[in-house]
């Protein structure tokens, strides 16, 4: 390539959504990563052609689509469109996965805004390809503002509360408004708050997940979720007490409708609670995120079988990010 080549490298962290009673609302960005390098090239086989070259280490290696089907490249593809740029012939990538696939932990988010910020960070630099093979100055380029970033990625995930902590980093409260425009408040958790995630070995998909939620609920239940998401949010920020998340976390809108798909994670999260802990189901499942403090972490080992995984992480304070831009 003409001038060299310049390879972006992202990070961007799991997160789990919902917290409870937080359905599609709240989230939290979680201390593990996934890291994605993203190249563009000139594959040298015609005009007007397209090329992708992937490799994948770690979560998926085996599964995941390596062509143009890959959810980081249509996502490239997709952020060059909403930039009005063309579309590069050829895209290189390199990922490292470490968020565990089909897991309610933000896999497809996380890949969504890794490919992105990669996209935005590539098209910035004097490598961007044009259809013709020529190099792209970057002078005139249109911006990506962050804004619009959180708006492009709510649109391909279809709805903000997985996108919204990976972006911000830490806890945040995501909505739309009547135009169907995504926004967020990024909130600090407590320094006390120790997430655990219980990562079981089976998979659930998200659409089954949401396919078993009823279209209506009883308003008796809509008001406690209200209320109960209130108190979750002081109960994160400034009061992290045992008995205060346990009663935060309760939630009557998706959990038990969801039980059925997934009867150990249900099990798990009822056992929990029934110790103490303040224990949900995170994103759609089937993982259990457990929100230890001081006087409960010793009360969730007993409860988890030998066949689940179970991960201390901290919060995730920055968000995803470029690490480095790196010219070649």
């Amino acid at each position: 390539m003409t001038g060299g080549t310049v390879k972006a490298t992202v990070r961007v962290p799991a997160t789990s959504a919902n917290l409870g009673p937080g359905f599609d609302t709240l989230g939290l960005a979680l201390d593990l990563h996934d890291e994605i390098e993203a190249e563009l090239f000139d594959p040298q086989v015609g005009s007007g052609s397209r090329s992708v070259d992937i490799a994948v280490e770690g979560e998926g290696a085996a599964e995941l689509d390596l062509g143009e089907g890959h959810l980081i490249v249509t996502t490239m593809r997709a952020t060059f469109d909403a930039m009005g740029l063309p579309q590069p012939r050829g895209i290189r990538l390199r990922c490292l996965n470490r968020i565990p696939h089909a897991r309610g932990l933000g896999s497809s988010s996380a890949a969504i805004c890794a490919g992105i910020l990669a996209a935005r960070a590539l098209a910035a630099t004097p490598y961007a390809r044009d259809d013709r093979g020529g190099d792209q100055p970057s002078e005139g380029a249109p911006e990506l503002t962050d804004d619009a970033v959180f708006a492009l990625a709510t649109e391909i995930e279809g709805h903000p509360d997985n996108v919204a902590p990976c972006l911000a980093g830490g806890f945040t409260v995501a909505w739309t408004d009547a135009a169907g425009a995504p926004h967020l408040v990024r909130l600090s958790p407590h320094e006390a708050l120790r997430p655990v995630v219980l990562v079981p070995a089976h998979r659930l998909s998200t659409e089954i997940a949401r396919g078993l939620l009823p279209k209506d609920v009883p308003h008796a239940d809509a008001a406690a979720n209200a209320g109960r998401a209130a108190l979750l949010v002081a109960a994160l920020t400034a009061r992290p007490e045992p008995e205060l998340l346990l009663a935060a976390t309760e939630d009557r809108l998706h959990q038990d409708y969801r039980a059925p798909a997934m009867p150990r994670t249900a099990d798990l999260v009822r056992r929990l609670r029934a110790a103490g802990v303040a224990a949900v189901v995170s994103g759609a499942g089937p993982t259990v995120l457990a929100f230890s403090t001081m006087n409960t972490q010793d009360l969730i080992a007993p409860e988890v079988g030998n066949d689940w995984h179970i991960q201390p992480l901290d919060v995730e304070t920055r968000g995803a990010r470029v690490v480095s831009l790196e010219t070649r």
